[in-house]
């Protein structure tokens, strides 16, 4: 059986980078004061660099960033009119003193968005990038910030610097100065890891290329050796952001000890902002199997019930936040079958009690992910019978019971989607039903929202599911087959439980409406099947009376033409038993759904599965005591389709075919 794999509705967004590479990380302190004669500096440069005489025009460089710190838009818009970016390639080619200052100001210049594919037009990428061969330190700081800068947010930026193959040696540089920790080194990576951001950054190609390059062991490596450097730190963590949206970085990051640095540096963090930046690395990371244990395993877990602890009484903006992103990503770490069973701990765990007790809060949120928790830690049936057995279900009701008039939608879902899980093994449905888990679930019938209609559909169904598959098909041979009166139906609580529901009128009704969902093809889908269901467990004439009053065989008839085989079976178990039951009062309805003509296509298609042959032939020879519908047996020479499954393969399908030859050659 299927369990459901439930986590909160939210949506972790990636981290975006810096709108540009800030200044007061990235570039040398220039004086700010205004400047009278930029017009003639320019002039000067512009002679200067024409002349390749770049120590000539170190004046009017210092000039230039003088006025681009005082007004960085104006005198950006003054170098584009004067037409100076063409003549700065020479300069930079011809590696001096000033050449630091060139890349300073083409840094500068590209804080403005105007200025970034002039930079690109005017040639500037393929020098710059050729000096990233340099090892002068200072170079490199300004060359990484220019390249930076150009690269945010421009894909003419970014697609000169993968063409020139800046990305390749700003991974080389960081992988080489990652162990270095006196302040200029680490000022340096931090621009290059900036750069190397802007580069990537919502770009799934360029972000898979530095993947390929192996820039995440890296990255990671830095979070380790530099962690008191918060400028780096924060850098990584918005490096990691990109990077782990992609599937393909999953696997790199969970070969790295990348959950102990974060648990690590989370635990430093005490200002809500740091958190935030931790956990929307955390999330997307999460996503991922073996990182969420490793995660549990470093320690994750403890650190999220400490937020919960600190913000559940909070009214501050923030606290709230914190509550909801800690509590959420606490129900994404129970998605992974493994570290949801060592959080479990055979129903011991310290953690496991602790989500226990969010249930009966006052909290909403915590209300949400303690009942979403639930039905994440059932998706074993040991972890469900130990759950049964020890209340959870009683708290469950009492958390529905709480939200029935105006409730909380999401609560809701979260509740119903635990007690469906925990419904799923045969031992815990009669418990459920006797602890009045239907009756509490029929509350919600009235509810206008798919959500809660679905999991409100599969629990119920889930609780007369008794997966007695084969004593259904038997129980329609003999019906269908033996002279003699059969007393199938045995005295338990699930097909009690299919009795009194399927003679409930308003479920019916809603039922039979649902089955007409189009719009939403999981509550159509669980209400046909539910419909059936109510049929096949209860094996009832007032069940079936009910659904034919209620206009649901038309919907059964249809749900035999389903994609899928289990629906398809489930349709004509529920289709022969009303045959069995109460043909006489059905036979307008088989006749207006057309059954006899989809009985012949199911058994003409070979492509139907043994099992829809064989309970095809079953509903035939249990519509033949119908005279109209007997007409149209005779009518499409059914005969003729049955004489050839005789051959079948399948030897139940074979012998079902000869009795029911032998059934249509006799009533011919």
């Amino acid at each position: 059986m299927v369990r459901d794999f439930t986590q909160a509705l939210v949506v972790y967004p990636c981290l975006i980078i810096i709108a540009v590479v800030s200044s007061s990380c990235f570039c040398l302190p220039v004086p700010s004061f205004p400047v009278e004669n930029l017009s003639e500096a320019l002039e000067k440069l512009k002679l200067g660099a024409g002349n390749r005489a770049p120590d000539s025009v170190e004046g009017s460089l210092d000039c230039l960033l003088k006025a681009l710190a005082h007004n960085n838009t104006e005198a950006s818009m003054k170098i584009q009119e004067m037409g100076i970016l063409p003549t700065l390639p020479s300069l930079l080619s011809s590696q001096s003193s000033c050449t630091p200052k060139v890349a300073n100001i083409i840094a500068e210049v590209a804080k403005n968005e105007f200025m970034r594919s002039p930079c690109v037009d005017a040639g500037l990428i393929p020098p710059l990038v050729q000096l990233l061969t340099s090892p002068d330190q200072e170079l490199l700081l300004q060359t990484g910030r220019a390249l930076g800068n150009i690269c945010y947010d421009s894909h003419e930026g970014r697609s000169a610097v993968h063409q020139a193959g800046g990305a390749q040696l700003v991974a080389e540089h960081i992988k080489c100065l990652s162990l270095n920790t006196e302040p200029d080194n680490e000022k340096l990576l931090t621009v290059l890891c900036g750069m190397l951001m802007n580069y990537s950054n919502d770009n799934d190609s360029l972000q898979a290329q530095l993947i390929n390059m192996g820039v995440i062991p890296t990255l990671v490596k830095l979070l380790g050796i530099h962690a008191h450097n918060t400028a780096l730190t924060e850098m990584c963590l918005i490096a990691f952001g990109n990077l782990a949206e992609l599937e393909s970085s999953k696997e790199q990051f969970a070969s790295t000890n990348i959950a102990e640095e974060l648990v690590r540096l989370f635990q430093k963090q005490t200002e809500h902002e740091k958190r935030e930046m931790v956990f929307e690395v955390l999330a997307p990371l999460a996503e991922n199997d073996v990182i969420k244990l490793q995660l549990v395993e470093a320690g994750m877990v403890e650190c999220l019930l400490e937020v919960v602890g600190q913000t559940v009484d909070g009214e501050r903006e923030e606290d709230v936040a914190q509550l909801k992103t800690a509590s959420d990503l606490m129900v994404l770490l129970l998605l992974g079958d493994e570290s949801m069973q060592k959080l479990f701990e055979g129903g011991k765990g310290s953690v496991f009690q602790r989500v226990l007790s969010w249930i009966p809060s006052n909290n909403h949120q915590l209300q949400l992910a303690g009942a979403l928790a639930i039905a994440n830690f059932a998706r074993n049936d040991g972890n469900c019978i130990h759950m049964v057995d020890i209340g959870i279900v009683q708290q469950l009701l009492e958390l529905l019971e709480r939200h029935v008039d105006e409730g909380n939608v999401t609560v809701q879902h979260a509740a119903l989607s635990a007690l469906r899980n925990l419904a799923i093994p045969v031992v815990n449905k009669a418990k459920m039903l006797s602890a009045g888990v239907a009756d509490v679930v029929l509350k919600f019938l009235q509810s206008e929202m798919p959500p809660v209609q679905f999991k409100l559909l599969g629990t119920l169904r889930m609780l007369i599911d008794t997966q007695d598959r084969g004593s259904m098909c038997f129980f329609l041979f003999a019906m269908v087959f033996s002279d003699k009166p059969v007393s199938f139906r045995r005295v338990v609580s699930s097909a009690e439980a299919a009795d009194q529901l399927g003679t409930n009128g308003k479920l019916v009704e809603r039922l039979v409406e649902w089955c007409e969902a189009k719009d939403h093809a999981g509550v159509m889908g669980e209400s046909n099947r539910l419909l059936s269901a109510l049929i096949r467990h209860s094996k009832s004439k007032a069940v079936v009376k009910a659904v034919i009053q209620g206009g649901g065989v038309k919907h059964l008839v249809t749900m035999a033409t389903s994609e899928h085989m289990i629906m398809q079976n489930e349709a004509l178990v529920a289709l022969g038993l009303i045959a069995a039951l109460d043909l006489v009062a059905a036979e307008k309805d088989f006749e207006g759904a057309s059954l006899v003509s989809m009985l012949h296509k199911l058994l003409s298609d070979e492509r139907s599965a043994p099992e829809i042959k064989y309970n095809s032939m079953i509903l035939i020879c249990a519509v033949m005591g119908s005279e109209p519908l007997h007409k149209e047996v005779q009518a499409l020479a059914f005969i003729d389709v049955v004489a050839k499954l005789r051959a079948h393969d399948n030897k139940t399908v074979s012998h079902q075919a000869s009795l029911t030859e032998q059934r249509l050659t006799s009533q011919s």
